[in-house]
């Protein structure tokens, strides 16, 4: 399975604290905890377990039906990033959660690309129309 996001910022706010702790990383460098605070990091893996969840019971799944997997995750990831004051997903989160996205439906046999053609649209544009993070 495809490795979440969060669970790499998770492994992130521990090597950093790690590194502060054994003295080789300077305080005022710091910024992982702060980036990535555990209740974001809770939010988003909760997120990312229900869309893996509606994932896997999709069988033999419609265009439609994946788009409404996409509109799902998408749409709760808004939410979140609202609960953190619109700035929780950076463009690095972001283009980690689109990745994200497109490697869970991929391993589930659904050909992301070939979905996105048939709709006009790229690979990498299937979040777009509800994504506002």
């Amino acid at each position: 399975m495809t490795e979440r996001p969060s669970q790499s910022w998770r492994d992130g706010v521990a090597q950093e604290i790690r590194e502060l702790a054994a003295g080789t990383l300077d305080p005022e460098c710091a910024c992982m905890t702060e980036l990535f605070p555990e209740p974001l990091i809770e939010a988003t893996e909760e997120v990312l377990t229900d869309f893996e969840t509606d994932v896997v019971a999709l069988d033999q799944p419609t265009d439609a039906q994946v788009f409404a997997c996409v509109e799902k995750v998408v749409l709760a990831l808004n939410a979140v990033n609202e609960r953190f004051g619109g700035a929780a997903y950076e463009t690095g989160e972001r283009e980690d959660l689109c990745g994200y996205i497109d490697e869970t439906l991929s391993e589930r046999g659904i050909d992301v690309p070939a979905l996105a053609c048939r709709h006009g649209l790229g690979r990498y544009e299937i979040t777009d129309r509800w994504r506002d993070w």
